[in-house]
């Protein structure tokens, strides 16, 4: 089994929790163009079901036909302009927290040799913006590869966005883990060949992660170790590097244990 050699991370919920930042960007864009309506966290976490900003307003004014539906869907680009503005202001104007472990692990990574990747369906200013309000100018050379939902002919939950990743990174899948926070995330990163640490943000919670590596509370620091969910690290209370190399050494054992000659046992 090759080692770790490297960590992919989404970005929106996985590296902080951003989906009230962008849920106040988007009310203030439909109110500004008084379209009169607006969502709140109930509906917020039903539209969570479609990837990336602007499709997810689409996604809204479609299937749901709010009053003024039409004429919102004439103006997309410009309502998605706005709220895109808007939430680099509000990121920049509030106080961006990365989420538990995170830090420490990219730390970690780096310390180890292992790369780090971001794989997402948000903008590359979006991504600059928050590693910036997280990390300053550090957390902008932290990662070796970041592809963007717009480099990519299609968003997740299709996994064009991880294969460019891995494509750049020059590395198997199975060399790598990816880190997400939704299903649809690991939808993606299950179809590009990719083993899945999956930790449920505010609006992810609830979804169905079958399949994931390991489902957790978070990423877990020693003062404020994660809830095991799901899956692997039951008996661990943080992800390092080291962890991570076990859980997959172990897993390729499992797998190698269950294929004799390339057939499944009992076959």
């Amino acid at each position: 089994m090759s080692p770790l050699k490297a960590l992919i991370f989404a970005v929106d919920g996985t590296l902080s929790e951003t989906a009230e930042v962008h849920r106040t960007a988007c009310n203030a864009a439909f109110h500004a163009f008084s379209l009169g309506f607006s969502w709140d966290p109930e509906l917020y976490r039903e539209l969570m079901v479609v990837s990336g900003g602007r499709e997810r307003i689409e996604y809204y004014l479609k299937t749901y036909s709010p009053p003024g539906a039409d004429e919102a869907l004439a103006r997309l680009d410009e309502i998605y302009k706005f709220k895109s503005d808007r939430y680099l202001k509000l990121l920049d104007n509030q106080t961006a927290r990365l989420r538990s472990g995170v830090e420490r692990l990219v730390s970690e990574a780096r310390v180890a040799g292992v790369k780090l990747a971001i794989a997402t369906t948000t903008s590359l200013s979006n991504v600059e913006a928050l590693l910036m309000a997280c990390l300053d100018f550090e957390g902008l050379n932290a990662f070796d590869v970041i592809v963007t939902g717009d480099m990519v002919a299609h968003k997740k939950p299709a996994p064009d966005v991880y294969k460019e990743v891995l494509r750049r990174l020059k590395l198997p899948a199975q060399s790598c883990l990816a880190l997400e926070d939704s299903a649809i995330g690991l939808t993606a990163a299950t179809a590009a060949g990719l083993r899945t640490i999956i930790t449920p943000s505010l609006y992810t919670r609830g979804q169905d992660f079958t399949g994931a590596f390991a489902v957790l509370s978070s990423l877990g620091d020693p003062f404020d170790p994660y809830e095991h969910l799901a899956g692997v690290g039951e008996d661990d209370r943080i992800v390092s590097i080291a962890n991570l190399n076990r859980w997959m050494a172990d897993d390729d054992d499992i797998r190698a244990l269950l294929t004799i000659g390339g057939r499944p046992v009992g076959s």
